[in-house]
């Protein structure tokens, strides 16, 4: 369905700003790289103007800017309602999900059934997907504009995400409004994190990690805090011991994100000599058989996402979720317990 075109007044709080910007501003549904598009596209016009307008072109309180949208990317994904999750909350705007371990998120290479957002279509209709702007920590520098263009359809409604082994709470944008809004908490951190951990090894009492962050330089599959050249990035995470596990050798920690870039806790732990329990990639065997046979019954990382507060992205409360711990890491959090 083609949309139909927009006239929007520009209001004195947005005199002399660049096109884009104005234009986003005015139609919140669109990010500022979508409206670039319009723009580029020959899409937008400032009524009165015999010139074709450009991204940088300032404009002046009480004029009308005249839109034609480009039609809204669309997904083939297939909608799955054996895709099994505990919804949290749902409203016209979100759906705040509790995502159980092993599921992956979206639809990726080698992961292209049976994932979260396969079961969220079958519930209801999600935003478009946005194919101008990755969901944080996912953003792939080596990805070209046409494959990240054709990626992004493969995610509507996802403004972020956690790994298939790691379980817990996330929210999903039902329509594009909601999207960009989140995005924008997200961009200026300003969402509330908090997961739990089981790390193999010891911590101080508290530990806050500020580091640059990005790939590995021999290692594609991961990412570092420590060796990544030439890394732009930052990546913040405050950690706080809750428990020693002495006999096992083992810590449990609460972490606290200011940024949240992909295996971020993951990195940080792992760097610090105290990987999670059971990870795959960053991990290792741990020498005590006991532990290390509990990591293999766990078979994922010792990694939940507890917490999740935002301002609501249309009536703007603060809202705040919390999803429980799965059963898998409550014994393998027991089972470490009784080795004392």
């Amino acid at each position: 369905m083609v949309a139909a075109p927009l006239r929007l007044l520009v209001p004195a709080e947005l005199d002399g700003a660049r096109l884009d910007r104005a234009l986003s501003a005015l139609a919140p549904e669109a990010s500022r790289a979508e409206v670039a598009r319009w723009i580029e596209a020959g899409r937008v016009a400032i009524e009165g103007s015999a010139r074709p307008p450009r991204s940088a072109t300032k404009v002046r309180a009480g004029v009308v800017l005249v839109a034609r949208p480009l039609p809204a990317p669309t997904t083939t994904i297939t909608p799955d309602p054996s895709v099994r999750f505990e919804v949290l909350y749902e409203d016209d705007a979100i759906v705040v999900v509790d995502k159980p371990p092993f599921v992956v998120v979206h639809p990726s290479k080698g992961h292209h059934e049976g994932t979260l957002v396969h079961g969220l279509l079958a519930r209801s209709p999600l935003a478009p997907p946005d194919p101008y702007r990755a969901p944080e920590g996912e953003a792939d520098e080596d990805a070209s504009e046409s494959e990240a263009a054709a990626e992004a359809r493969l995610r509507p409604g996802i403004v972020h995400r956690i790994d298939r082994g790691t379980s817990g709470v996330l929210v999903i944008a039902k329509t594009a409004a909601a999207r960009e809004a989140l995005k924008a908490q997200f961009a200026r951190h300003a969402i509330e994190r908090v997961y739990d951990a089981i790390a193999v090894g010891a911590l101080p009492d508290r530990a806050d990690f500020d580091t640059p962050y990005g790939r590995h330089p021999t290692d594609r599959k991961a990412f570092t805090g420590k060796h990544a050249r030439g890394a732009t990035k930052r990546a913040v995470t405050h950690a706080r011991v809750v428990e020693r596990l002495a006999a096992a050798g083992c810590t449990r920690v609460e972490c606290t994100l200011e940024t949240g870039r992909t295996h971020q806790i993951r990195v940080h732990l792992a760097e610090a000599g105290a990987p999670l329990l059971g990870d795959p990639l960053y991990g290792r065997a741990p020498r005590d058989a006991r532990v290390r046979a509990i990591g293999d019954a766990l078979g994922r990382q010792a990694l939940h996402a507890r917490v999740l507060g935002f301002a609501h992205p249309i009536t703007g409360a603060q809202v705040r979720f919390e999803a429980p711990w799965p059963d898998d890491l409550r014994r393998a959090l027991e089972a470490l317990r009784a080795l004392g």
